[in-house]
């Protein structure tokens, strides 16, 4: 599999879901053109039409996705082959999907994964614990990334980064690791790197606003609310 990314560095993952303010077509597109002035390596993206967009727009190579919801099943993340087929012909550079161990997903994974690479597109293999992405470089993911940490039943919940599953997948794996999730500050970004990860994405605290403001909000509501009682 031939290089995807220029260096190390900062993945901004542009998204925006149904029923937030930024669900625009050709919104995230300028957010990834701000993405690439400010000195990322690469894009994260959900769905074709955004992921055409981002192409049409940057020079970045593009981590594509579909979050898809299917009745009776907890796996949302680029879960079928139609997905996977959507996503690369959208003109992804990596699929990202889900390879939790969940729903005997790491069998039906192993497929997807082996139909990117005929079609000489990357996988990042969106994990939650290390048992996981040791598994998800075994059945040929290019890339281990911990964004399902905190977000499977038997994750650890924390409010800030997986430091620990980064470090540990880092001297375990020897495909890069990606650290992702709760990734709020470049100080923690810079501390993703010390731990191992090659690669960062970050997206609530740069691409939805309506996030940033209410860790602003949230922040100063509790300080106002501290000083009022004193």
């Amino acid at each position: 599999m031939k290089t995807v990314f220029a260096r190390r560095g900062l993945i901004v993952s542009c998204q925006a879901l149904p029923g937030e303010p930024l669900h625009v077509p050709g919104y995230m597109a300028r957010m990834a053109l701000a993405a690439e002035q400010g000195g990322a390596v690469g894009i994260r993206a959900n769905g074709p039409d955004d992921i055409r967009d981002i192409k049409r727009t940057v020079k970045l190579p593009v981590v594509g996705l579909l979050k898809r919801e299917i009745p009776g099943s907890d796996i949302y993340i680029t879960p079928e082959l139609e997905d996977v087929r959507a996503i690369i012909e959208a003109g992804a550079d990596v699929v990202a999907m889900d390879m939790t161990d969940r729903e005997n997903r790491p069998e039906r994974a192993e497929a997807l994964i082996q139909y990117c690479h005929q079609a000489g597109v990357a996988v990042m293999a969106d994990i939650s614990t290390f048992e996981e992405g040791v598994l998800a470089e075994k059945l040929g993911a290019d890339f281990i990334s911990t964004t399902m940490s905190g977000y499977t039943p038997y994750s650890p919940k924390q409010e800030g980064p997986d430091l620990e599953l980064v470090k540990r997948l880092s001297a375990a794996v020897q495909k890069p690791v990606v650290a992702e999730g709760r990734i709020w500050s470049p100080a923690e970004a810079v501390e993703a790197l010390k731990a191992g990860a090659a690669y960062v994405v970050v997206g609530g605290a740069i691409t939805r606003p309506q996030l940033i403001t209410q860790r602003f909000a949230r922040q100063m509501d509790l300080w106002l609310g501290e000083r009022d009682r004193t």
